[in-house]
């Protein structure tokens, strides 16, 4: 039986998995016993279909690059246009809400609202929102608890590399009592910059803002904000300790000089933006800031835009993890292994 979707928001995450669904149909069918059907789609700018027997994905996506509104998807019975977001949450037959609409980080709205009017409606949700889970997690999790239903959110620390899934699962057993990581690839493409070219701060946020690293306002990046939601959701979810966003000290890189890049290679070290949480006396420290990492760290070998985490554990000691912190297709696949973990769920349970 095919898993039901509806989309809230359209831009490039959800496009991403909408193509990624598109070109892997038969792959995800054969090798993961995995059917996808996307219901629904309401996008504020981008318009609103609902169709309870499914819409064309294809179709879909050419409207979309073609006209700018998917509500110029061809009409046929059964078709509903206008519907806004809580709308299609509480109304659309989908089994599962992928949650990917555009969300205010200092309220972590609308999406915190998708998701409880989702599992009020006992609506599975998958989503790649920082903001619920960070200023959420506690209220939100209990609610899907307590409602029976998935919460899934990979995507939100290091996109498709598996920083959360991977230590609840293959680390279990272990008492993870630090976390220290490299999370935001727009401030670790910077660091290298100016350490391989010798350029400044100003010259290396330039060419990032060119390539597509950092936004024409760069401030959650470099001021590590965006680390510290992050840092939160890892605390709250791996290490299992409730931690605000309030609690965790922050400080960015826009401080960082020529001079000190070169200082910290004279010493054997390396700048880097690191987001930490350890265990102390029962309660959680956290903090984001620029550090020198000795370079045999592992931590310190991480260049560019890659994303890089490190789980001190007591039975294994260290275990460090890297990959890709953001893209269209990374980010996609962090919302598919979501829905492939939950339709495994499911098919246990109705074993």
């Amino acid at each position: 039986m095919a898993h039901k979707l509806a989309f809230i928001g359209f831009g490039t995450v959800g496009q991403g998995l909408a193509e990624i669904l598109k070109n892997k149909k038969e792959q995800l069918k054969i090798n993961e016993q995995f059917e996808a059907e996307i219901v629904a789609i309401s996008d504020f700018k981008k318009g609103s279909i609902y169709h309870p027997r499914g819409l064309d994905i294809e179709t879909a996506l050419e409207v979309l690059k073609e006209t700018g509104n998917l509500e110029n998807y061809p009409s046929s019975p059964g078709l509903v246009t206008g519907w806004d977001s809580l709308t299609t949450i509480r109304e659309s037959n989908a089994d599962t809400i992928v949650e990917v609409s555009y969300t205010d980080v200092q309220t972590g709205q609308p999406a915190i609202d998708h998701c409880r009017t989702a599992f009020m409606a006992k609506k599975n949700v998958v989503m790649t929102n920082k903001g619920p889970v960070a200023l959420a997690y506690q209220e939100l999790s209990q609610l899907a608890e307590k409602q029976g239903v998935h919460w899934g959110f990979e995507g939100t620390v290091m996109s498709g590399t598996p920083s959360l899934r991977m230590p609840i699962a293959a680390l279990a057993g272990n008492e993870i009592y630090e976390i220290r990581g490299i999370l935001n690839g727009t401030t670790n493409y910077i660091l290298t910059k100016m350490e391989d070219e010798g350029v400044t701060y100003e010259e290396a946020l330039k060419e990032a803002q060119a390539l597509g690293y950092a936004e024409a306002d760069p401030t959650s990046d470099v001021e590590g904000f965006d680390a510290r939601y992050k840092i939160a959701i890892l605390a709250n979810y791996v290490m299992k300790e409730p931690l605000s966003v309030e609690e965790i000290s922050c400080r960015g890189i826009t401080n960082i000089t020529r001079h000190d890049i070169e200082t910290a290679k004279a010493q054997g070290k390396r700048w880097k933006l690191l987001a930490k949480a350890r265990k102390e006396n029962g309660k959680i420290v956290a903090s984001i800031a620029p550090e020198k990492v000795e370079v045999t760290d592992p931590l310190a070998s991480i260049k560019g835009a890659v994303n890089a985490i490190a789980y001190d554990c007591d039975l294994l000691g260290t275990i460090t993890l890297s990959g890709a912190g953001a893209g269209k297709v990374e980010t996609g696949f962090s919302l598919l292994i979501d829905l492939i973990n939950i339709d495994r769920e499911r098919k246990l349970v109705n074993i």
